[in-house]
């Protein structure tokens, strides 16, 4: 079963062969693109693929092994100039029946088990892993080319002034101490 451009990219799991994987490659067309791209803070999103298959993996589990593809432009989080970057990941992920999820009793500790597994829904939405995935992949910082040096001329110009450009305040009070107390002599001198 390969699904390629269709706007219906979720699995009934019922539907799903108990013994052979099943195949699919979703590659959203512009619209949704450009949707995605609008609900994740993009400039845009020129490609994006997630291709692989959901394998049956004993006791009713179902694992979904992909690869996910994109091209995406985001602002520079210095100087909002465009970034473009490739993305390729691979995705992975477990659906087990609630049965087989272990939930801890109020209290009591127990291991994480190495695959963390989702309950198993009623159906698969192949177009939610490719959003899930996707957002988890986007650089969290993306920087252009003059991000470097345009974040050091920020930096110096927010800087401080040099320490002895600054006047000390201890100096000042000091100053106002000695003031004070030399018109005090002098009133004092004086009667």
């Amino acid at each position: 079963m390969s699904r390629s451009g269709k706007s219906d990219d979720r699995l009934r799991v019922a539907a799903l062969r108990n013994n052979a994987p099943t195949a699919f490659d979703i590659r959203p067309d512009e619209h949704k693109r450009a949707a995605l791209a609008d609900s994740l803070g993009l400039l845009a999103l020129r490609k994006l693929r997630l291709a692989g298959e959901i394998r049956p993996e004993g006791r009713g589990s179902w694992r979904l092994v992909a690869e996910l593809g994109a091209t995406v432009t985001q602002p520079c989080v210095v100087t909002l100039d465009p970034v473009t970057t490739r993305i390729d990941e691979s995705v992975e992920r477990l659906w087990r029946p609630d049965d087989q999820i272990a939930t801890p009793a109020e209290g009591s500790e127990i291991e994480t088990p190495e695959d963390d597994a989702d309950p198993l829904p009623d159906v698969i939405d192949l177009g939610a892993v490719l959003q899930e995935a996707l957002t988890l992949a986007l650089p969290l910082y993306p920087h252009s080319e003059g991000a470097a040096e345009a974040a050091a001329a920020l930096a110096e110009e927010a800087a401080p002034e040099a320490e002895e450009a600054r006047p000390n305040p201890f100096a000042a009070l000091s100053s106002l101490r000695d003031k004070l107390a030399g018109d005090t002599d002098d009133g004092e001198n004086g009667a």
